[in-house]
């Protein structure tokens, strides 16, 4: 035991000598947790304690952890071809995979451009659409998004999801947008108002959105009549409309993507998180004919010039053509359907608790906001909610006030009841 305890300590004191993580302030956070295997739905530690992932851990993981499916199809492709430059070279994964999401995807989607992780698809995405008219030589700059937006990390993204407390340090180098209140039941005419006052400008390039639900941004949750009218007077005004999917996309939302629930179609589609079942990073960005032929022509500079190292990396695409075999076949569609009818069941036995201001789900996602003086990513409340689930055994990470359970579709009945029976206790007792 002794052994095991010494052998965590010199791990943890090398990642604090030289690693700097993601979404943490290094001053004050506690040693990170040593992790050296993961299975279906379990992490387990170099302690040897184990710890649910319920958020898939950030999301991305669909499947479980270390599916064996994927891992024989990722060590077939690495046997075989491991890399290739995309630009004039081809090969059949990056074919396959893009014939096979066109060929699930809401709308009249046709091509898809391949980059590494979200917000990368996100940036692909915008500068598609402001491309798209500048190539026909029309002044429309103007991008439009939807409050309490999220759309990655990166200087496009981040200008995209608006100022906000996020990324408040780069404000004044951000890119300016116009922005609108999401349509959550009952206030869609004023998303509608704020939507039609921005277009009849004439400038507007795009409008981009996160389809249903709102992720980083608080797990805010609309219905997609409201969704509907946005693009429709989108369209009307001759206005691009880009879909971010990535968290939403293959089966987050009940439906294989969250646009399957509209009645119109974007014109952009961007994909990442579950693309490879949580394996590898992989983003695509897909879009219609119409936008895509606006590329073409006689000279190089009407040509789309971006591009990534690892574009379309052949073992990446080959895990998400694994992913995809197991996300179709009809056993992880019924453990989908049996994740959300106990999402509802809770959320009907709970969503009157005095300290919820909210609790509600779609399709696999659970989503339990917090009473607080206001709503918040810097709550107080989320570290004691985020330490008390851990010393569970429950990987649960809140958004400030807001808690959500977003688990692989591997989960069990018994381990969503054991998360249940852990956020009761948060709110039967003195946390």
């Amino acid at each position: 035991m002794a052994t095991t305890i010494l052998k965590t300590s010199s791990l943890i004191e090398k990642d604090r000598a030289c690693i700097w993580h993601p979404f943490t302030q290094m001053h004050t956070a506690r040693p990170p947790i040593a992790i050296v295997r993961a299975k279906g739905l379990y992490l387990y530690s170099e302690e040897g304690l184990s710890y649910l992932d319920a958020i898939s851990s950030w999301w991305v993981n669909l499947h479980g952890h270390a599916h064996p499916y994927i891992v024989q199809k990722i060590k077939s492709q690495a046997e075989l071809l491991e890399h290739v430059i995309f630009a004039d070279f081809t090969h059949p994964p990056a074919v396959e995979l893009a014939s096979r999401l066109l060929s699930i995807l809401p709308g009249a989607m046709s091509k898809i451009f391949y980059s590494d992780n979200g917000s990368t698809a996100v940036e692909v995405a915008l500068k598609i659409a402001l491309q798209y008219w500048h190539n026909q030589k029309k002044s429309k700059t103007k991008i439009i998004c939807i409050k309490n937006s999220y759309h990655g990390d990166t200087f496009g993204a981040m200008s995209a999801a608006g100022r906000n407390e996020f990324n408040r340090p780069f404000w004044k180098h951000l890119f300016d947008v116009e922005s609108i209140d999401p349509p959550i039941k009952g206030r869609e005419e004023a998303s509608l108002s704020q939507l039609h006052s921005i277009l009849n400008q004439g400038n507007v390039a795009c409008f981009i959105f996160e389809p249903l639900v709102l992720g980083s941004g608080g797990m805010i949750m609309y219905p997609p009549d409201g969704l509907n009218q946005l693009i429709q007077y989108c369209q009307q005004h001759d206005v691009l409309t880009i879909a971010d999917e990535v968290m939403t996309g293959f089966g987050r939302t009940g439906t294989l993507f969250a646009c399957q629930q509209l009645t119109v179609q974007p014109d952009i589609i961007c994909l990442s998180k579950g693309l490879t079942g949580g394996f590898l990073p992989l983003g695509a960005t897909v879009c219609t004919e119409e936008i895509f032929n606006a590329f073409l022509g006689n000279n190089l500079e009407q040509a789309f010039l971006h591009g990534h190292s690892y574009t379309a990396n052949p073992i990446a695409c080959s895990s998400a053509l694994a992913s995809l075999d197991l996300l179709l076949d009809i056993g992880c569609s019924r453990q989908r359907e049996m994740i959300e009818i106990h999402h509802k069941f809770f959320c009907q036995q709970w969503c009157l608790h005095p300290k919820l201001k909210r609790c509600e789900c779609l399709g696999t996602i659970l989503a339990l906001e917090y009473q607080a003086e206001s709503s918040s990513y810097f709550q107080s409340i989320r570290d004691r909610l985020y330490h008390f689930f851990l010393n569970k055994g429950i990987l649960l990470r809140p958004l400030g006030n807001v808690l959500y359970i977003l688990p692989p579709y591997c989960i069990q009945p018994s381990e969503l009841k054991l998360i249940y029976d852990n956020i009761i206790l948060t709110l039967e007792g003195d946390l």
